[in-house]
């Protein structure tokens, strides 16, 4: 009889069997996803959702990109299209408009979130000498301030962006990192196999499938086959365990 991953044994880490693990594998470099894996939530949707409500773009932009989104939901549409699309209807606004708008995003939505254990997990790395780095299909202005905390220079955040001149946000693509894009992004920085990689989500695969050490961290169903077939590990945060046992109880 063949298994299903939810009947195979995956090791689960606890929080300090977790932090030895990724201590005891010396890492000199260290590749972390940020939405599920840092901070609970999706802050790139939730910055668009909320930039909307803002009025930062115009109604005619807001109801196309609602529109696009349903479409991914359906699967007409791709991760890597609508976390493309999701950066480009600020095109033609002021690039200082949006750090700014994203600065007051994660200070309300975002820093809250922060998982406890992978906050002091990044600050026992940095006190370490370990040269960190960030990757994700989030917008790169949330994604930097959402490092801010985390020591991440912005020079090491790899995220969807589009280009910038003079300082107004046009619509070309530089970069989405999902899926196989994350470990195509990290080789074009010259981090073909990165020590440690912790990621998330199945969208994360192709990033922790190059690390030396892969660690999914709040994995979801997806990822967790993923791991169960790869023979990993993973490790859930507090929080969300104290999530789903409220879930369960009601």
């Amino acid at each position: 009889m063949r298994l299903t991953p939810t009947q195979i044994e995956i090791p689960k880490w606890t929080a300090r069997e977790f932090e030895r693990l990724v201590l005891d594998s010396s890492p000199k470099v260290a590749v972390f996803d940020c939405d599920g894996t840092l901070w609970g939530g999706d802050a790139g949707y939730g910055f668009m959702v909320w930039s909307l409500e803002q009025g930062l773009v115009s109604r005619s932009t807001s109801d196309w990109i609602d529109t696009r989104y349903r479409a991914y939901q359906s699967g007409q549409v791709s991760e890597l299209e609508i976390c493309g699309e999701m950066v480009q209807i600020y095109a033609g606004l002021r690039e200082q408009e949006l750090r700014a708008a994203a600065a007051q995003y994660v200070g309300e939505f975002v820093r809250p979130r922060v998982f406890p254990e992978m906050a002091s997990l990044l600050a026992t790395l940095r006190q370490a000498g370990v040269e960190l780095w960030a990757v994700s299909s989030t917008n790169k202005w949330v994604v930097a301030e959402g490092m801010r905390d985390f020591g991440i220079l912005e020079n090491r955040i790899l995220a969807a962006e589009v280009r910038v001149a003079e300082g107004v946000i046009y619509s070309e693509i530089v970069d989405v990192p999902t899926d196989e894009g994350k470990a195509a992004t990290l080789r074009r920085v010259g981090l073909d196999r990165p020590d440690a990689a912790f990621g998330n989500s199945i969208h994360d695969l192709a990033l922790l499938e190059i690390a030396r050490h892969p660690f999914p961290v709040n994995p979801s169903p997806a990822l967790l086959a993923a791991a169960a077939k790869n023979g990993w590990g993973y490790f859930r945060p507090q929080a969300v365990e104290g999530f789903e046992a409220a879930v369960a109880g009601e």
